[in-house]
């Protein structure tokens, strides 16, 4: 039988289409949703209390917090389930749809601040400057305490850095609120208050923007990062004797971790094609950082019978 096209996956040191999980990401996010849901509580009664938006607005982002933070955690659980015949690749892009999602509620709760704001700065009512120090204050302790926990997880994962810049952006808050209410107690100017809850939300809007961006990158199967289809096909050929062609690269990732690529490679005749499927898997995975690569081999002869869907 003569050999026409070689076709295959890379196996290197075998292959699996496994999860890979964190258990320390999932317990620290786990623990950051703990905390961050019981001072929710703490600090909508503060915030009613004392009449501050910088308050109000900083427990309402912390209700997405909590949100985001028990989503982060329930995608992780779920990207443990193994791969199945529907779903091939396994969970672990439930991860990424929960970072957009996070990205989206960020959009909106800086909007609702910005709203509120307005609202406060053409109608100001009576703050009480001292139980909203004391709130703030709290905010800040556990806001720093849980971000501390979740620097120690893994931070080049999407879920993860959705979950900190939520809690970045609620510390933040804690931070406005306590000068908020350092100038109303000494000075009496309640503007304070609305004025430095936009600042806050121009600084969650950034990164809002930020965590959308990344995620629907990947979402729209979009190139990894520092992954070039021209450079990867220009050093191919220039690398591996008796390649002359590469064309069709298509390029994407399930996760940021879990990079993947497809090609069609063309050689001359007589070159034996086994050996030059092995040597561009090799290549892709030490220069490129892909270990998961499916690989189309075959001569330019064969390319008249064969049919691209």
């Amino acid at each position: 039988m003569s050999e026409q096209h070689h076709h295959g996956h890379d196996h290197s040191g075998g292959h699996s289409h496994a999860p890979k999980v964190n258990a320390t990401n999932r317990r620290r996010v786990g623990l950051a949703a703990i905390l961050t849901g019981l001072f929710v509580i703490v600090e909508i009664v503060g915030g009613l209390v004392s009449g501050s938006l910088a308050l109000i607005a900083d427990a309402g982002h912390m209700v997405t917090d909590f949100a985001a933070l028990a989503m982060a955690w329930g995608g992780f659980v779920i990207a443990q389930r193994p791969a199945n015949w529907r779903h091939t690749f396994g969970y672990d892009r439930f991860s990424i749809l929960v970072a957009f999602v996070n990205g989206i509620t960020l959009f909106a709760v800086a909007v609702w601040i910005v709203w509120e704001a307005a609202h406060r700065l053409t109608a100001p009512g009576e703050v009480l400057a001292g139980p909203m120090l004391y709130v703030a204050i709290a905010g800040l302790l556990v806001n720093v305490f849980v971000f501390w926990v979740l620097m120690g997880a893994d931070r080049d994962n999407l879920n993860i850095r959705g979950a900190m810049l939520h809690v970045l952006g609620d510390l933040l808050g804690s931070v406005a609120a306590i000068l908020a209410a350092l100038i109303i107690m000494t000075t009496g100017w309640v503007a304070a208050d609305p004025i430095l809850s936009v600042l806050v939300a121009l600084l969650i809007l950034k990164s809002a923007w930020g965590l959308v961006k990344d995620s629907a990158h990947i979402l729209l199967e979009g190139a990894p990062d520092g992954v070039d289809t021209r450079a990867i096909a220009a050093d191919l050929v220039e690398s591996i004797d008796g390649l002359n062609g590469v064309e069709h690269i298509h390029a994407w990732c399930i996760t940021p971790e879990r990079p993947m690529l497809t090609l069609d490679a063309y050689v001359d005749e007589g070159v034996r094609l086994g050996p030059i499927n092995s040597a561009i898997k090799a290549r892709l995975q030490n220069a490129f950082g892909i270990d998961h690569a499916t690989v189309d081999v075959m001569r330019r002869s064969d390319t008249a019978t064969r049919t691209d869907i």
